[in-house]
């Protein structure tokens, strides 16, 4: 089985329609907003299942499209209202399809608000709708001033608390950037780098020896600067490689030279292949004679990956990791 864990939800026009009056509105009134008539949610659900199937995927995560959750909009109540519209959206095509998609929860996040504030919608998700994760934003200003501590810090221990209550996994994954200095692009390579640092420099899995993380777009620049990192690590008597390997990374890195650094640097046992298709990726590769996102031939290819390598890859980690998907 090939199990896509990093993927978004395709919305509709209906959709952008809501996105707008939450943002021109600012919420105010409250206007949660219905979604599409399920024939509509049913055809856009197809149409990513046809990709899936071009692609040889047979099961796939969906999360909300991250640069679009609104995080840093103010008031509050604007990014948890989306939240709950797009994650009832994603709920409403997993039903539909429920052998080829899981629900991975967008969390209501505000700035620099702590994610206490998180934990009811993420409660609904998992509980009440059947998600098997969601995604987490470790900076919900987006670049829009100071951003909130870095993940190793304690402000994030009762969302720690509850992932781990719930049993669920959590994808880091930046939303949009306000900071002309950075596309979102940019700001996920950089806040994936800052959150491997931030986690295997504190205590956090000391303090939650079952939080299961996953950093997107593999781990941003870590693999290919490890080794300032493994000197810094020893100056201090300290293994990094052992820490990085108490999390875990995606294979969203299109091109070839990138996911075999990620697969050397951190192993195929903390590897999930992941291609956030239909997305950035899915742009046409000359050399490849495919979209970048089109990653399971690239993964294939690579000789030195053993079967039992590949197997970890495509399908094993995911299910050890995401224990609510297949039950």
């Amino acid at each position: 089985m090939i199990i896509d864990a990093h993927a978004h939800v395709v919305m509709t026009d209906e959709c952008y329609r809501i996105m707008a009056t939450l943002t021109g509105g600012r919420n105010n009134p409250p206007t949660g907003g219905k979604l599409p008539p399920d024939d509509v949610v049913r055809r856009t659900a197809e149409g990513l299942i046809k990709q899936m199937d071009e692609v040889g995927t047979d099961v796939q995560f969906i999360s909300p499209r991250p640069y679009m959750q609104m995080h840093s909009l103010a008031p509050a109540n604007v990014s948890l209202a989306w939240a709950r519209y797009v994650n009832n959206l994603i709920h409403k095509q997993v039903e539909m399809f429920p052998d080829r998609l899981k629900g991975v929860a967008g969390l209501p996040q505000f700035r620099d608000t702590s994610p206490v504030n998180c934990l009811e919608e993420l409660d609904r998700c998992v509980n009440e709708l059947g998600f098997v994760g969601c995604i987490l934003d470790p900076d919900p200003t987006e670049g829009d001033g100071a951003p909130p501590p870095g993940l190793g810090d304690k402000f994030w221990y009762p969302l720690y608390e509850k992932l781990c209550e719930l049993d669920v996994p959590a994808l880091v994954h930046s939303a949009g950037c306000c900071h002309p200095r950075e596309s979102y692009t940019l700001k996920f390579v950089n806040e994936a780098s800052i959150a491997c640092i931030s986690l295997t420099s504190s205590k956090v899995f000391e303090d939650f020896p079952t939080l299961k993380i996953i950093i997107s777009h593999g781990g941003g620049a870590i693999p290919y600067q490890i080794g300032r990192f493994r000197a810094g690590a020893s100056r201090r008597g300290k293994s990094f490689d052992e820490s990085l390997r108490k999390l875990y990374f995606d294979t969203c890195l299109y091109s070839q030279e990138g996911l075999e650094l990620l697969f050397d640097v951190v192993g195929p046992d903390n590897c999930l292949f992941g291609t956030e298709r239909p997305g950035t990726g899915s742009a046409f590769c000359k050399e490849w004679g495919h979209d970048f996102d089109v990653l399971k031939p690239v993964i294939e290819k690579i000789e030195w990956l053993s079967a039992e390598d590949r197997a970890k890859i495509f399908e094993g980690n995911a299910r050890k990791l995401f224990t609510r998907a297949f039950k």
